[in-house]
């Protein structure tokens, strides 16, 4: 994709009519198709010459099946008020930022209510879901967890219990890694980190022949049977890297995720935790990119995924 100016981002952001333009020919590239029987023989729908009944702008019409579509049916923006100018501006904006947007940041930037920015926002994230990989991760693949929001236990006493190094004693929502040296990341939000787990996740997305890397957690151990080799390095004794052996990539992904729960989000619920975590793995894997490249890949996901409000809100738990 060329690289785009600044005059083109300003009509891209202010003009409706542009941005439906560019989403037409990104979903489009070649000839409209009929979101409901996937024709492709459809034509744009105008008033008559002397009609006093007006027709949206963008309308079209199916030869086929006869029913009307616009580039919004079928995607995230389906059935949305908001102006689809301002739905590629939140997009930019969360594409451009590596710790995220906050919903109350998009709600004053675009002029809407705190609660349609942050539907906006799970609805953006629902968009940027990882998708299947064609080939399995490969090469040397750092495997590491980490620990996500939660407030500490408290003991009979009602003192809050001291956590460990890992996050034990807390009620925080463990995540799990696989992140190529150089290459795209895996995570997801675990249940329980245990040595099943850890080695299920591995096992669905490297390949036989990497080379994985982790720190000394027992829950690794075992792990090299099914892979190249298993190198380890003892975060315990205060050893982070031995020649090439280290799970550095890894706690930079994590550190991403960590500095947009604790500066950005303040607090993410555990039950939207996995839209969250597919919303930095969306950033990393096309981090190579410029802002409005990212931008423009994720718009090319938007087909295909619907997420109701009522299914957003029976899942939240307040956030």
């Amino acid at each position: 994709m060329a690289k785009v100016d600044f005059n083109t981002l300003s009509k891209l952001f202010s003009d409706e009519d542009a941005s439906r333009e560019y989403l037409e020919n990104l979903r489009w590239p070649n000839g409209t198709i009929c979101p409901h029987c996937g024709n492709m023989e459809a034509y744009k729908l105008t008033a008559k010459e002397g009609s006093k009944s007006p027709v949206r702008k963008g309308v079209y019409k199916c030869k086929a099946c006869r029913k009307q579509f616009t580039v919004k049916v079928g995607t995230i923006f389906e059935d949305s008020h908001i102006p689809l100018n301002k739905w590629l501006y939140g997009i930019y904006m969360m594409c451009s930022s590596k710790k995220g947007v906050s919903a109350h940041q998009l709600h004053r930037a675009l002029g809407i209510t705190y609660k349609s920015a942050w539907f906006m926002c799970h609805r953006i994230r629902y968009a940027m879901t990882q998708a299947p990989l064609a080939n399995l991760l490969g090469g040397v693949v750092e495997v590491d967890e980490t620990y996500v929001g939660g407030k500490p236990r408290k003991n009979n006493k009602g003192e809050n219990v001291k956590p460990t190094k890992r996050g034990r004693g807390t009620e925080k929502t463990p995540v799990v890694l696989a992140v190529e040296r150089d290459g795209k990341a895996r995570a997801k939000k675990v249940e329980r980190v245990t040595a099943k787990n850890l080695r299920e996740h591995v096992q669905k997305f490297v390949s036989s022949d990497s080379r994985i890397m982790t720190d000394g957690f027992t829950g690794y151990r075992g792990i090299g049977k099914s892979f190249k080799s298993h190198e380890t390095v003892d975060h315990g004794t205060g050893e982070y890297a031995r020649g090439d052996v280290n799970t550095n990539t890894a706690e930079s992904w994590f550190s991403l995720l960590k500095r947009g729960v604790i500066g950005t989000f303040h607090h993410i619920s555990d039950k939207h935790l996995d839209r969250y975590v597919d919303e930095f793995a969306f950033r990393w894997d096309n981090r190579k990119t410029t802002d409005m490249e990212r931008a423009t890949e994720m718009v090319k996901q938007v087909a295909g995924k619907r997420l109701m409000y009522k299914k957003l809100v029976s899942e939240a738990d307040g956030s």
